[in-house]
C-alpha cells in the first residue's frame, strides 16, 4: 500500500518552467525507480524521466537539456524540473513508482499517482 501525491502543476507560457514534486507514502523501506510519465489527450500515456535509486537517470529525447528528474530518498520523493517548456510539452504528468520495496506486503510494482495538469499556452 503505497501512496503517490503529485504537486505543482499549472498553466504557463512557451518558455516558462515548472516543477514538480511526488512523495510516496506509506510502510516503504525502499524504492528502486521512480519515474514522470505524461499522456496527451487522444495520446498513449508515455515515459518522460526516469530515476533510479542509484542515482541513474534516463529522459526521453524530447526532453533531453530541457527537463531535470531528481530524488530526495530519505523522503521518499522525486522531482521534475521543467524548462524552456513548449506547447507540445501540454499533458497530465504521472509519477510513477517502481519496484517498492514495502516493510508489510513486500515487493510492489508500477505504483501510479493521480497525475497533474500541465498546460503550455500563451
Amino acid at each position: 500500500q503505497v501512496q503517490l501525491v503529485e504537486s505543482g502543476g499549472g498553466l504557463v507560457q512557451p518558455g516558462g518552467s515548472l516543477r514538480l514534486s511526488c512523495a510516496a507514502s506509506g510502510s516503504i523501506f525502499s524504492i528502486n525507480t521512480m519515474g514522470w510519465y505524461r499522456q496527451a489527450p487522444g495520446k498513449q500515456r508515455e515515459l518522460v524521466a526516469t530515476a533510479a535509486s542509484g542515482g541513474s537517470t534516463n529522459y526521453a529525447d524530447s526532453v533531453k537539456g530541457r527537463f531535470t528528474i531528481s530524488r530526495d530518498n530519505a523522503k521518499n520523493t522525486v522531482y521534475l524540473q521543467m524548462n524552456s517548456l513548449k506547447p507540445e510539452d501540454t499533458a497530465v504528468y504521472y509519477c510513477n513508482a517502481d519496484r517498492v520495496w514495502t516493510t508489510t506486503r513486500g515487493l510492489l510494482y508500477n505504483c501510479w499517482g493521480q497525475g497533474t495538469q500541465v498546460t503550455v499556452s500563451s
